[in-house]
């Protein structure tokens, strides 16, 4: 019997973990993938309050080393569904081949972050790994040398054509509008690069291929037209969608599938919280999925003595 589990081993799991062991609670982190979530797919993080700049990784690992060293435990595992018993719950975690395993805690804290957005074309799924990509860092090594595509607007699309553009022979910057929502100082990196070209007001309709992907079919927002573009490379940033399907049984979500839950990470059940990217909000950044990870933290502390008190 753990005092908290927390599902997900992003910066607001890890940061959730550090306060519930500092509190003096024994803490189980559940995560399917590697820990730190998807700030490890950044070069460089440089807006993180009294860090000038880190690396996404460096950052992640600094926040397990400190939770893993104050006694936070920390298991991979995909969790599949969680059991309000009220004064306790159960964690089940796919069995990847064996038999599942389930755990218990005196509360829950959720914090399983965000996915990538598809476009939503055909022949996506089956041109992942072969062309079609969404994480830059991860991939885009792959490609040196080549002509690659960003599609998208944000931080994330922009971060990732500057990346990108340190290795590849052309990047070209796709968006279905004529302005950028990513900060300016990114999209004026990239206006000074001879081996960028923007291409706005279009979407990608299609994807050309023979076993790998050779171009992607662009249409006009504003006039329709249709034109094919060549590229080796696609690499989707047009954001990210909730990942909280295995918990819509569990707890409240709104229409977009975020778990509902205010600034006190309290979710619509006693015992359960939400912390980071995973529940409704108006910002997600790297500040605020840590600070929600110690609100959620201290909740969840507070609640388990509560529990534990009333059992006597």
């Amino acid at each position: 019997m753990y005092d908290i589990i927390i599902v997900g081993g992003g910066t607001a799991g890890l940061s959730a973990a550090i306060y519930g062991v500092r509190s003096g609670k024994s803490v189980l982190i559940l995560e399917k993938a590697a820990y730190g979530g998807q700030i490890i797919n950044s070069p460089e993080v440089e807006n993180y309050p009294g860090i000038k700049k880190i690396s996404g990784v460096e950052f992640a690992r600094g926040l397990y080393d400190q939770a893993i060293s104050l006694g936070a435990e920390f298991e991979n595992g995909q969790v599949i569904r969680v059991e309000d018993s009220d004064d306790y719950k159960r964690v089940y975690v796919a069995g990847n081949g064996e038999q599942e395993r389930c755990y218990e805690a005196r509360s829950v804290i959720l914090a399983t972050g965000v996915k990538n957005r598809p476009l939503g074309v055909d022949r996506e799924q089956e041109l992942i790994g072969a062309g079609v990509s969404y994480c830059a860092t991860c991939d885009g090594m792959f490609f040196r040398g080549r002509e690659v595509a960003v599609v998208g607007g944000g931080n994330t699309a922009l971060e990732d054509a500057i990346f990108l553009s340190n290795y590849c022979s052309k990047v070209y910057v796709i968006h279905r509008r004529d302005k950028f929502r990513g900060e300016d100082s990114q999209l004026q990196i990239l206006k000074q690069k001879n081996n960028v070209e923007f291409i706005l007001n279009s979407v990608v309709v299609g994807l050309k291929a023979q076993g790998v992907l050779e171009a992607v079919e662009l249409q006009d927002t504003v006039t329709g037209e249709k034109t094919e573009l060549p590229v080796s490379g696609l690499f989707v940033a047009i954001g990210k969608i909730s990942d909280n399907d295995n918990f819509d049984n569990l707890v409240k979500l709104d229409e977009t599938g975020y778990i509902h839950a205010a600034e006190d990470c309290k979710t619509d059940v006693a015992g359960i919280f939400a912390a980071g990217d995973c529940r409704t909000k108006n910002v997600r950044q790297l500040a605020t999925a840590a600070a929600d990870g110690a609100v959620a933290a201290l909740a969840a502390c507070e609640y388990t003595d509560r529990i534990v008190n009333t059992q006597g």
